[in-house]
């Protein structure tokens, strides 16, 4: 037993315990005065993170949560080395430049053997995409000063189920975001729709292969079918960026005939997350350029004052080696052969967790089978209950499996979602769809939530009095409800 207590006055006070010794923090979370034991120390912060959720058990991420013991060691040794000191950590600054190379090859840059490919590696795929969309931005701009023509409205085409960086890039960097909306059934960018709004000022047209709703490719191809045709009809060169966060290293080895990436015209940039199905611990993203012509010389610094020149192109400075050093080390161990493998098992899993849900009735899969490993489902009747409250139930088991609705114009609809990747194995698909079948029957043996009923009576429209509305519309009020819940719960920037 560990004894803490703390004084009126809100000094910390040192309490000790046979040869246990502890500090309890400072309940205004101010810098303590006096220093305390390394253990002590370790402790208070040890208990405090067994209150986190089981990383493997958490079925929301698409982030890695296991590595193997030697990559781990790995990086353990070099979290002491700044990325960015490339004249002191050279072989570090070469094995980021092969993983370009390995990764624009893997998506047919057009380079030949000799020639270097043209990308770099960042803090997850977020500033991929800010880096991306510079660039895109930048080309913009001066295409537009060359002919004279104004440059300050530019936008880019996305669907509304984009993740939320893209709209981060639009507002940090003041570029119109024109979003084409969802509907029922379809919860992806439509091409038609997204080249309709294309005008003179669009920058690029931004696909997502693998999106965070329901894990679906988007058409890259029709879309690029499609612009090309607009360009030559307008005399616009409006190209494409894919947001291969979540697919980029699930299509070349699951789907290698798919064409979604350089071996279309149209698509100048990619982003791909190592940190995902890249199979490396957060946070690492990578972008690559279709060519160099295509990442404006402005956008690459050039500093001496660490030993030598060194180009960059990145938002931040200082970072961390060990996520590179990490991927680098998937490539090698694991090559194609090994990639492919994990692929099909996630996809073999997924297809385990999807049937079983089928088998009980009770829901519909909205996510498709050619995308990325997850499942994500809805229940077919959310009257009395609804998808908010089985999330809530699985914890009890452990599990955290989001609950969530779509954006406009399809959000009436509300859906679970399971990624699966590679630590989840079919003992564990199998034991989710138990404890699901579990909870089910649990809600089922409980009232309508009084506090759904309250909250439609808050807004003037009662569930309960109002027999005549749709199951649609009661289902709408019930998810509109459990969202504002979940919204409410959130804090911090995240």
């Amino acid at each position: 037993m560990v004894l803490t207590t703390v004084a009126d006055s809100g000094d910390s006070v040192n309490c000790t315990f046979g040869s246990r010794y502890v500090r309890s923090p400072p309940p205004k979370f101010n810098l303590g005065e006096k220093s305390i034991p390394k253990d002590a120390a370790y402790q208070i912060i040890h208990d405090e993170l067994m209150l986190d959720g089981i990383p493997r058990l958490n079925l929301a991420s698409f982030v890695t949560t296991w590595m193997e013991p030697e990559c781990d060691n790995l990086i353990m040794a070099s979290l002491n080395k700044n990325y960015v000191d490339m004249d002191e950590y050279p072989v570090t600054t070469e094995l980021q430049n092969r993983c370009v190379n390995m990764i624009a090859r893997l998506f047919h840059a057009p380079i030949g053997v000799d020639e270097a490919a043209v990308g770099v590696g960042t803090v997850g795929s977020s500033e991929a995409i800010m880096l991306a969309g510079l660039a895109f931005k930048r080309q913009w701009q001066n295409k537009r000063r060359s002919q004279g023509k104004p440059c300050n409205n530019p936008n880019i085409v996305t669907g509304a189920n984009v993740q939320v960086c893209w709209e981060k890039f639009a507002r940090y960097f003041e570029v119109e975001l024109k979003e084409v909306k969802l509907s029922e059934g379809f919860y992806v960018m439509d091409p038609v729709k997204a080249v309709e709004l294309v005008d003179e000022n669009t920058i690029c047209v931004a696909a997502i292969l693998g999106s965070t709703l329901t894990g679906e490719f988007e058409d890259v191809k029709l879309l690029n079918e499609l612009l090309s045709k607009k360009n030559k009809e307008t005399g616009w060169d409006t190209p494409i960026h894919v947001d291969a966060a979540s697919g980029g290293f699930i299509a070349p080895f699951l789907y290698p005939d798919l064409e979604w990436d350089f071996r279309l015209p149209l698509v100048k940039s990619i982003n791909v997350s190592g940190h995902k199905y890249g199979l490396v611990y957060p946070g690492v993203g990578w972008v690559v350029w279709r060519s160099k012509e295509d990442l404006p010389d402005e956008l690459v610094f050039h500093i001496n004052y660490l030993g030598s020149d060194q180009p960059t192109f990145t938002l931040n400075f200082s970072k961390g080696s060990s996520q590179i050093i990490a991927q680098y080390y998937q490539f090698i161990r694991l090559g194609f052969e090994g990639y492919k493998n994990v692929m099909e098992n996630c996809k073999e899993n997924a297809r385990v967790l999807k049937e079983g849900i089928e088998k009980m009735g009770r829901f519909e899969v909205v996510s498709k089978d050619v995308g990325v490993p997850l499942v994500a489902f809805t229940l077919k009747d959310s009257t009395k209950h609804t998808v908010f409250e089985i999330s809530e139930n699985l914890r009890r088991f452990g599990w955290i499996v989001p609950a969530y609705t779509m954006p406009p114009d399809a959000q009436h609809i509300a859906v679970l979602r399971v990624v699966i990747r590679e630590d989840f194995s079919r003992s564990l698909a199998e034991r989710l769809i138990l404890d699901i079948d579990k909870v089910l029957k649990e809600v089922d043996a409980l009232p309508v939530r009084v506090a759904v009923k309250a909250a439609a009576e808050e807004d003037g429209e009662s569930i309960i009095k109002h027999v005549k509305k749709s199951d649609k519309e009661i289902e709408g009020e019930i998810a509109a409800y459990w969202k504002r819940l979940v919204d409410g719960k959130r804090t911090g920037a995240c």
